[in-house]
């Protein structure tokens, strides 16, 4: 830590694939921290690992805290601090001034400012930091985290995501956390398709894919892509680090976001359309290196 955490209470929103191991970074770390999820059945383990769990959101006081959103999308960010549950007030007008809110989530840039607004006329700071490293960064506290926002709020925050990460880039105002964001989940997304097909090109040619990965490794087509995704499509292993629904979704958003300021995508919207066809398949929840399946039952025509 570079410096002592405050006695300020930190809740997290989103027990997923996510939130639940950045939650235990927090908690192996020291830190006072509390988990929400909108399914409470998978609070459970969190509480084993002696967590504090938080069953609804309407039971918590009006006090300063940080609030850390891990949700999957822009529309479960916006139902959990802005939704009335059970005709109770949104959790946002509970959250006191002199609080933060750090959206974690990869949300679309306009909710991502939208929410910077909102808060900001409540006098709570808000903070979009998305983050790049699948599940297995979030175990080991290796994420790299992209953070929009006011300076003074993303250093006041600094022990928290030192905790969850090993970079932070604080990238500039409000919302340019989900461009950069959106940026990353673009080359993610159009290099697993170009490492899929190299590696069944090379198999379909009678090559070894796993020597051809390896004869690769170091040269300009090296890439943390090739090295992970390009050994699970060798291994044939899809067990979600990040989910192929996910990288739809950011892809969705890319593509739209493009849309707005009349930009024409193509790689980004052609590669969209895989994980659509993926998703529409019953993929959706293996990881997203899965595409090398997709493309593997695809025949010349």
């Amino acid at each position: 830590m570079n410096r002592e955490w405050p006695d300020t209470p930190i809740l997290m929103l989103g027990a997923g694939l996510m939130g639940a191991p950045m939650a235990r970074r927090l908690h192996d770390k020291g830190l006072p921290v509390s988990i929400w999820n909108r399914s409470p059945e998978k609070l459970a383990p969190l509480a084993s690992d002696g967590i504090a769990t938080v069953e609804t959101l309407a039971a918590l006081d009006k006090a300063r805290r940080v609030v850390i959103v891990m949700v999957s999308d822009g529309p479960a960010a916006e139902a959990a601090l802005f939704g009335a549950a059970n005709g109770a007030a949104p959790f946002a007008d509970r959250i006191a001034r002199g609080s933060t809110v750090i959206c974690m989530s990869s949300i679309p840039v306009d909710i991502a400012r939208a929410h910077a607004a909102a808060f900001g006329a409540r006098g709570v700071a808000y903070i979009d930091a998305p983050v790049s490293g699948g599940e297995k960064g979030a175990i080991e506290g290796t994420l790299t985290i992209m953070a929009g926002g006011e300076s003074p709020d993303i250093e006041a925050m600094r022990p928290i995501f030192d905790a969850l990460g090993r970079s932070l880039t604080h990238v500039g105002p409000a919302g340019s956390g989900q461009l950069a964001k959106i940026a990353n989940q673009m080359i993610v997304g159009v290099t697993i398709g170009a490492v899929a097909e190299a590696l069944l090109l090379a198999k379909a040619g009678g090559a070894d894919p796993a020597k051809v990965r390896e004869a690769l490794l170091g040269g300009f087509a090296d890439s943390a892509i090739l090295r992970q995704h390009g050994a699970r499509m060798i291994a044939g292993d899809f067990k979600p680090g990040g989910r192929s629904v996910t990288q739809r979704k950011d892809l969705r958003t890319a593509v739209s976001q493009a849309r707005a300021t009349g930009l024409d995508l193509p790689l980004s919207a052609l590669v969209r359309d895989l994980y659509e066809e993926m998703c529409a398949d019953g993929r959706g929840d293996l990881d997203h290196s899965a595409l090398y399946l997709l493309l593997g039952e695809r025949r010349a025509r």
